[in-house]
């Protein structure tokens, strides 16, 4: 696999970790360009569309983009039936849980490391629920 070929496995990847970080990363940029004055509304934004069903909702979401990214990525390669998929079991079955593993662990990097740290830089009172507490 050369480098343009992991190209369109890579931006599935960012894409749809930011996707499931959608509940944290519009605080933090409403911070940023807002200011201080923001920093209450931006917090309880987070709280309200973390722990709440919009959460689950954008994990979702974020599934259904990388299956639906891979399904792309496999016919765009020639592997458009069951039987093809049969005969390159092989490759499918390891490239989908690579994309799936980046996407987790690319998910929970920036979305509990960068954005936790960013946010806490600008103010946003996530200190304490922070991983490392």
């Amino acid at each position: 696999m050369d480098s343009e070929d992991k190209r369109p496995l890579a931006s599935l990847v960012a894409l749809s970790a930011v996707t499931a970080s959608m509940c944290c990363l519009p605080s933090v940029i409403w911070v940023l360009f807002a200011g201080s004055s923001a920093i209450v509304a931006a917090d309880q934004l987070s709280n309200n569309l973390y722990y709440s069903w919009v959460r689950y909702a954008l994990y979702a979401v974020s599934l259904s983009m990388v299956a639906i990214g891979l399904v792309i990525y496999f016919r765009k390669r020639g592997v458009c039936s069951l039987d093809d998929v049969k005969k390159e079991r092989r490759k499918v079955v390891n490239t989908s849980l690579a994309v799936f593993t980046a996407s987790i662990i690319t998910y929970l990097f920036w979305n509990f490391v960068i954005l936790e740290i960013l946010g806490i830089a600008i103010g946003l009172p996530w200190e304490d629920s922070a991983f490392w507490n």
